[in-house]
């Protein structure tokens, strides 16, 4: 994962709803949500939640499958391992024994790239 990238991804968190979606799609893994009970739970209006939903898809933090009428939104964890893992592989460069604890609970995440 290049800077570039990860800049992007956490500036696609760095607003409040969408960090809050974000966070609403993790505690609903597997299954994910319909986009407007995501909408609903945050009290956000639908064409916003939207809007806010594309910046995450496109920052790769969450993707979407359509079931029927409705879109599901999921929590992309991958990518939040492979964001999270370069974080701390570049904050802890020289030092495994610091980094050590951050990647064994990354890697002990279950992953589905959706």
């Amino acid at each position: 994962m290049e800077i570039k990238n990860v800049t992007e991804s956490f500036a696609a968190l760095s607003q409040e709803t969408r960090l809050e979606a974000f966070r609403l799609l993790v505690r609903h893994e597997p299954e994910g949500l319909p986009a407007g009970e995501v909408a609903r739970q945050l009290a956000v209006p639908h064409n916003t939640m939207s809007a806010h939903l594309s910046v995450l898809s496109r920052a790769g933090w969450i993707v979407s499958r359509r079931q029927g009428r409705s879109i599901i939104y999921r929590a992309n964890l991958g990518h939040m391992q492979k964001t999270l893992n370069f974080l701390a592989r570049d904050c802890c460069a020289g030092h495994p024994e610091v980094c050590e604890p951050f990647l064994t609970a990354f890697n002990e995440c279950s992953i589905d790239e959706g």
